[in-house]
């Protein structure tokens, strides 16, 4: 695939933490609970840490309890899909469009929301532009 943001290995791991690296480039997880956005109501738009991608706004953010911030929907065009067989479950992973970096996972449990998905994404793979 590719990608309108592309960097080496090498690249990614001068620019990332690795704590962000594990989870972006290695489809990582962050343990549930512990993400700098998972109860944050401030309002904005949420970017892809490691290109700045606009990926999510606020609004479509909701709280679902799982442990990781929840959207309905994604800002168009900017997540790419890709099916995830891994421990033995079958569930789509969501990434960046512009960089191809790992996000989380969408699911058809978004009970109550406009479109009855939740993306349950990463903290530690976004970044918050808070509105002006």
């Amino acid at each position: 695939m590719s990608y309108d943001v592309e960097k080496t290995d090498e690249q990614w791991r001068e620019e990332l933490s690795p704590e962000e690296y594990a989870v972006l480039r290695q489809a990582g997880t962050e343990r549930a609970f512990t993400g700098e956005y998972t109860d944050t109501e401030t309002t904005g738009i949420y970017r892809c840490k490691a290109c700045q991608a606009q990926l999510f706004e606020s609004d479509t953010k909701f709280h679902s309890g799982c442990g990781w911030p929840s959207f309905y929907q994604p800002i168009t065009d900017t997540i790419e899909y890709l099916e995830d067989n891994t421990h033995g479950m079958k569930r789509v992973e969501v990434r960046c469009a512009n960089c191809g970096s790992h996000l989380g996972h969408v699911f058809p449990d978004g009970y109550g929301t406009p479109t009855g998905d939740r993306y349950c994404i990463n903290s530690i793979s976004l970044t918050l532009e808070p509105k002006a």
